[in-house]
């Protein structure tokens, strides 16, 4: 698997991110999403430039010009719920990707809440069969339920080409993937994180994702 973090690049993403993480700007729920949707159209753009292109003449009112366009036949898989602004990002750069939408959250199994482990029970999503497969979700912590959503979608078929794409991962989400995900898939970082705390949320980090978004679960 190859892993690309764009952290390592200064760029206007550092703002964004910096944003996110910080406490005092997280109040403002609209302000976070909005955020986050941005973090999502700009690694969507990183991730036209490792698509493959097709010439197309388009005709203009004063004559024709050639122009490379997307050839791939793209499909747009997000983790409900927190990844549904982050999905938003990318589907207005890649606005005529299909859709798909899987349910995997982390539950967890111990009373100390230090033990995960993942449930999945929805998922709505045609064939990924040739398709270029872009599955985002914002947090990479344990990578348990990236690894769930990667092989609930391959049950569809199989695409040919995937990327996965994060906000924020870590050394432990990263491995996890590339123990369970196929060697030719890309993971795109926003950002690597050293690690997680004993209730598995990444540090630094900036929280959770979903709450922050939409507010405090039960």
């Amino acid at each position: 698997m190859k892993t690309i973090n764009l952290s390592e690049n200064n760029s206007l993403l550092n703002q964004y991110l910096a944003e996110i993480r910080d406490k005092s700007y997280q109040k403002n729920r609209a302000l976070f999403r909005n955020n986050i949707r941005r973090i999502g159209e700009m690694m969507a753009y990183e991730i036209s430039k490792t698509l493959t292109y097709k010439t197309k003449t388009i005709t203009t009112p004063l004559g024709t010009c050639d122009i490379p366009l997307i050839k791939d036949d793209l499909l747009l898989a997000t983790v409900l719920r927190a990844g549904l602004p982050f999905h938003e990002g990318f589907l207005h750069v890649f606005d005529h990707a299909e859709n798909a939408f899987v349910s995997a959250f982390r539950m967890y199994t111990n009373r100390e809440h230090t033990e995960v482990g993942i449930h999945t029970e929805y998922m709505a999503s045609p064939s990924v069969k040739g398709k270029t497969l872009l599955i985002v979700d914002p947090m990479l912590a344990t990578g348990g339920s990236m690894v769930a959503a990667y092989e609930a979608l391959l049950k569809t078929g199989r695409p040919a080409r995937v990327h996965i794409a994060s906000v924020i991962g870590t050394p432990e989400g990263v491995e996890m993937l590339e123990k369970n995900v196929a060697p030719d898939v890309t993971l795109w970082c926003a950002a690597i994180d050293p690690g997680m705390n004993e209730h598995k949320y990444i540090v630094p980090g900036f929280g959770d994702c979903g709450d922050l978004c939409y507010g405090e679960k039960l």
